[in-house]
């Protein structure tokens, strides 16, 4: 009977007691103390600098002003409207349904309502759309016609014989943040069609690379074709020659060279690349870019944004403003970088065993350069894969740049 008593009485006074735990919530709410529990807090574990981040979680709402002015971006055509929508649903999913973040796509020409509309529907985020002007996507003045036609119709690698891939490398490598649409942004994130996304991302790439004054991130890094660049580290080295007070003083341009003091190759693939923007606007990639753009090696060879982005950001960056981000897993057709721990925990699904970019001679040359310059005192490797030299790699390649 006391127990049924007790029951009737809880019953009777248990809307009182829900709205006074609802009004203590909401005035404990507004107490600063509070309010910082209640932000985004990242602490990242896996980054070179211990940094945690706390961000107001309102800036993040789609009409927010954003912690950084940054935005992901694409060059992209009607045609791809399918695998950008592919790509837009995983990033939404892993990260940007959380932060909501601009989209920015840029194309040749107008696109249509039915590709704005299927980009539209997938994302709260603000979209824009943007077309390309006459100087950004031509064949320069400059560029002999009746030698690149020769080139077109004699080159034996992909997409050899397209006038297009040769003004989109040269539109990525030097227009695309030039672009109006981007003359506001601090940062861009860079997607295409088709990619996937392996990881949540739990923390905010761009506010983590600006509190950590970083300039360039990167996920996969592997050799260049070649035959697509054969006059490009020629031509690099006698920009170096003119313009030596241009190079950072601590650079990764050891990284460009093997043990035997001659370019590699290695490059870092451009089709995810997390930037700050004042980098490609700085005077010393400008003065780089028009000096190759004259060179006419975007035409008459093929050369890719990647490789020019990457020799660029090996020249004049400082090693610690180039980040690795190995907690990322991401495909791009052929090619598939996880995490170390992908299979067996955290938020990854992503298979390590289809998995080789990250043991690659360029991944690993790289973590062994920076590491050299960052922290030369280290007693070992930042991280040891079955591709490593055996010999300091500083020693190695010092004696090649001093003979620039």
């Amino acid at each position: 009977m006391a127990l049924t008593s007790y029951r009737r009485l809880v019953w009777r006074h248990l809307p009182i007691m829900i709205v006074g735990i609802l009004a203590g919530y909401i005035v404990g709410c507004n107490k600063p103390a509070v309010r910082q529990t209640l932000s985004f807090k990242h602490i990242f574990s896996r980054t070179p600098q211990q940094t945690v981040i706390d961000v107001d979680i309102n800036k993040y709402e789609p009409n927010g002003v954003k912690p950084v002015k940054a935005a992901l971006v694409a060059l992209v055509r009607n045609s791809d409207l399918f695998g950008l929508r592919s790509t837009i649903r995983q990033i939404e999913d892993r990260f940007n349904a959380r932060h909501n973040y601009p989209y920015i796509f840029v194309n040749d020409v107008e696109f249509t309502e039915e590709f704005k509309r299927g980009v539209r529907d997938l994302t709260q985020a603000h979209v824009h759309f943007g077309i390309l002007d006459e100087e950004s996507w031509k064949v320069p003045e400059w560029i002999n016609r009746e030698r690149y036609e020769h080139v077109k119709s004699t080159a034996q690698y992909p997409h050899g014989e397209k006038d297009s891939y040769r003004k989109m490398c040269r539109f990525q490598s030097g227009y695309l943040h030039r672009h109006p649409l981007l003359a506001d942004l601090d940062f861009y994130w860079r997607i295409e069609p088709d990619v996937e996304y392996y990881c949540d991302m739990n923390y905010d790439p761009f506010v983590f690379m600006q509190q950590n004054g970083l300039k360039y991130g990167w996920n996969i890094a592997m050799p260049e074709f070649m035959a697509t660049i054969p006059t490009l580290w020629n031509t690099t080295v006698q920009f170096v020659a003119e313009h030596p007070k241009l190079l950072a003083s601590d650079s990764l341009w050891p990284w460009l060279l093997d043990e035997h003091g001659n370019y590699n190759g290695c490059h870092f693939w451009s089709n995810f690349e997390i930037v700050d923007l004042s980098f490609y606007r700085s005077a010393a990639y400008q003065t780089f870019f028009d000096y190759l753009d004259r060179a006419g090696g975007f035409f008459y060879e093929r050369w890719g944004d990647a490789p020019v982005h990457s020799i660029a950001a090996a020249l004049f960056l400082n090693a610690s403003q180039v980040h690795y981000f190995d907690d990322i897993g991401y495909f791009h057709p052929s090619v598939l970088t996880c995490p170390r721990d992908a299979r067996t925990k955290g938020t990854c699904v992503c298979d390590l065993n289809k998995s080789f970019v990250q043991d690659g001679i360029c991944t690993i040359r790289f973590l062994e350069v920076k590491q050299s310059i960052v922290n030369p005192n280290a007693t070992k490797l930042a991280r040891l894969g079955p591709v490593h030299y055996t010999e300091p790699i500083i020693h190695s390649v010092l004696p090649a740049i001093n003979t620039i």
